[in-house]
């Protein structure tokens, strides 16, 4: 829905209200026309009903407004008479249409000193928890939103199992895009597992200014350009879903609006130079780890069980000119080719692959395996006894599964050539070799037609060889790098998929997704800062602290208040 659109729909609305309630204002001793002016006839109706003129903000500001309307339906029968639970639910359930019945059927006197108290106790537990999830909600939408981290691509700089505080107004808070939708919850409802939203109406994209940019190396929340599934985690034919509903992903933000990126083995590089991550970072590379003898439980601890990713398989390549190879182990496997000689071919290969087992004979290589390992670690295990040998694993072989998947401009994940990431207003000139970079970007998020014959590009049925940007783009990555579903796979961000910035932890699991009965906090996350320089610090013995002095200070103070 474009802006034209919405005025329409706005206007629809207006006209729905004026028809459904001009005779009630008239009773209420206002003019009739008062009804039908848009904003105005709002505050109008909050002083016949009797209620706080800022209520009239909350009923404009999109998901609030879905909590709002029902309550104001509800509050202007009860100023006309109409208390009954019947009453009550029949506004609910019409969806406000039963004012039309009061407004023309029923000859109601407007109760001018109506009391504005719940007549029952459960209807003022019912008043408390609508307010309260009001209140929950605009925070949650516009300033502060829980978020847990679900996998392991920021590992070890953010943990699985992290609870964070994602701040809205650092970036400036996006306002909603999707007008009808649960509140506080994402995209499917908890329990039922359906969808929490209707895809239309929707919103244009709108962001209330922040008081910062998006800097260079910051983590970063984002609705997932890519998400085609409706509910995170669960594996299902593709859907298309609103921006404000994509899934949320939390990356690194390698490359900001303007800035050349390239990837050379394993290293980001920002127009021409080697990015210096923050003290923080702690970025984890797969490394190739010979050991002196065949691997032990003994050496495995040594080196980090948590950190071993797979085995690598030696495969003569006699066999591999008779079988098919890596086809047999293609599927939920992970196979580079690391080395090879004049005899033997050799892979990696995932720990446990079914696959992969039938190798695992005379021709097993139990010496050579690979750890998944930050720099500083690597250089801890290059001292052990054990050890021969260990070198960074840098993937060469070009791969049409990374961005932008196609095979003149194939890459991967360690080996990336130089790409523009797009800045609002910026102008490039399109070639058919640049073309596959930016398809998406002219088509999907900027709306746009196109079409090629041979090296002829046509925007909007215009022939052109130039395309101007209409929003910034970024550039995720995640700092486990090996295994991290990322920009290098799908692409650029588009702004207005920026969600927030995340601030402070307040709660770490160990253990997150194995069941509550393997549960363990981790206490010295518990109240950490996401951002800052040097080692992390708990703050949660200070919060503990604040709450023992509140605690006493108000059992104090109402002591001395009934004495």
């Amino acid at each position: 829905m474009n802006s034209t659109q919405w005025i329409i729909f706005i206007l629809i609305i207006q006209v729905i209200h004026f028809l459904g309630t001009w005779k009630l204002y008239v009773k209420a001793g206002r003019k009739s026309w008062e009804a039908a002016i848009p904003v105005y006839n709002a505050i109008v109706l909050m002083q016949i009903i009797r209620r706080p003129k800022w209520w009239v903000i909350l009923l404009f500001i999109p998901i609030i407004n879905l909590l709002m309307f029902p309550v104001v339906w509800v509050e202007t029968i009860r100023s006309f008479g109409k208390n009954k639970l019947t009453d009550t639910w029949l506004v609910i359930l019409t969806l406000g249409f039963y004012i039309y019945y009061i407004n023309y059927a029923l000859d109601v006197k407007y109760i001018e000193d109506r009391s504005l108290q719940p007549t029952t106790g459960l209807g003022e537990w019912v008043s408390s928890i609508v307010f309260a999830i009001v209140a929950a909600t605009f925070v949650h939408t516009y300033f502060i939103q829980p978020y847990v981290i679900p996998t392991s691509s920021l590992e070890k700089t953010l943990l699985v199992g992290d609870f964070l505080f994602v701040s809205k107004f650092h970036y400036g808070a996006r306002t909603p895009m999707t007008t009808v939708a649960a509140p506080m919850v994402h995209d499917t409802l908890p329990l039922l597992g359906i969808k929490s939203y209707l895809n239309k109406p929707q919103l244009p994209y709108f962001r209330i200014p922040g008081f910062q940019k998006i800097k260079r190396n910051e983590i970063v929340v984002f609705s997932w350009p890519a998400d085609t599934v409706r509910q995170f985690f669960v594996k299902e034919k593709g859907v298309k879903k609103p921006i404000d509903k994509k899934s949320n992903y939390v990356k690194r933000c390698v490359g900001i609006a303007g800035d050349t990126l390239s990837i050379i083995d394993g290293y980001v590089h920002i127009n021409g130079k080697r990015t210096v991550l923050p003290d923080r970072a702690q970025p984890m590379f797969f490394h190739i780890v010979t050991t002196k003898n065949p691997l032990d439980n003994n050496v495995l601890n040594a080196l980090g069980r948590k950190n071993f990713t797979g085995y690598t398989v030696r495969i003569p390549k006699e066999i591999l000119q008779k079988n098919n190879v890596p086809k047999l182990m293609e599927k939920g496997t992970s196979l580079d080719e690391i080395k090879q000689d004049s005899t033997y071919v050799y892979y990696t290969g995932s720990f446990g692959s079914d696959k992969i087992k039938k190798y695992l004979k005379a021709e097993d290589v139990r010496n050579i395996n690979l750890f998944n390992l930050t720099e500083a670690e690597a250089k801890k295990i290059e001292q052990l006894t054990a050890v021969e040998s260990i070198t960074k694993f840098s993937l060469k072989k070009p791969s049409t599964k990374i961005f932008p998947q196609n095979t003149n401009l194939s890459g991967t994940v360690d080996n990336l050539g130089s790409i523009y990431i797009p800045k609002a207003n910026s102008t490039i000139t399109l070639t058919a070799k640049n073309l596959p970079l930016y398809k998406k970007i002219i088509k999907e998020y900027e709306g746009n037609t196109l079409s090629q014959s041979g090296n002829q590009i046509s925007i909007n049925g215009q022939v052109t060889d130039k395309y101007t940007f209409k929003q910034d783009y970024y550039w995720m990555m995640g700092d486990n790098r090996h295994q991290s579903e990322d920009s290098r796979y799908w692409g650029f961000v588009p702004e207005n998929h920026i969600v927030g910035k995340p601030v402070f932890i307040w709660m770490s699991i160990d253990g997150i997704n194995d069941g509550i009965s393997n549960w363990k906090p981790r206490w010295d996350r518990l109240f950490t800062t996401v951002g800052g320089t040097g080692e992390p610090t708990s703050y949660f013995r200070y919060f503990l602290l604040l709450l023992v002095g509140y605690f006493v200070f108000d059992y104090f103070r109402k002591k001395r208040k009934s004495s």
